[in-house]
């Protein structure tokens, strides 16, 4: 059986499929294997959200409620970085913030799950007490709200 050039060698295959695209070529594409890699494009976008808004929440949260001084710039740091690669991530795909709301609370319980194994000291919030909204989460230092 021979293997498709989708299976020996992808790039090839993406280029190849770019070629036909351009040249206008529908016949010849390999449509079952270009289906798949769209299908995978979209969830790809929504892993990445969500992995960028756990890290963003889990940074957040020690900030927050882990009395570490020394460890702030760095978890800061870590809060505009997350922060400046979601907004990009929503620029380039606004789709994605219809799932914000849906995402929010899954981000929230992995994080506060390895904080809780990381920080057995700590006592943490059960849910999150501030606005969970792109706007406020993309934009708040919750922090400095602290007395």
């Amino acid at each position: 059986m021979t293997q498709s050039l989708y299976d020996r060698d992808f790039l090839l295959w993406t280029e190849d499929t770019v070629t036909k695209l351009k040249a206008r070529d529908f016949e010849h594409l390999d449509l079952e294997n270009l289906i798949e890699e769209v299908e995978s494009l979209g969830r790809s976008e929504r892993r990445e959200l969500l992995s960028r808004l756990t890290t963003l929440v889990e940074h957040l949260i020690k900030r927050l409620y882990v009395p570490i001084p020394n460890d702030y710039n760095n978890w800061e740091r870590t809060i505009r970085e997350q922060r400046r690669q979601l907004r990009a991530l929503l620029k380039d795909s606004p789709s994605l913030m219809s799932t914000w709301s849906e995402f929010f609370p899954e981000a929230w319980d992995a994080a506060l799950n390895d904080l809780c194994k990381e920080y057995k000291q700590v006592s943490f919030p059960d849910r999150w007490p501030y606005a969970s909204d792109i706007e406020s989460i993309l934009n708040l230092d919750f922090w400095e709200e602290q007395p």
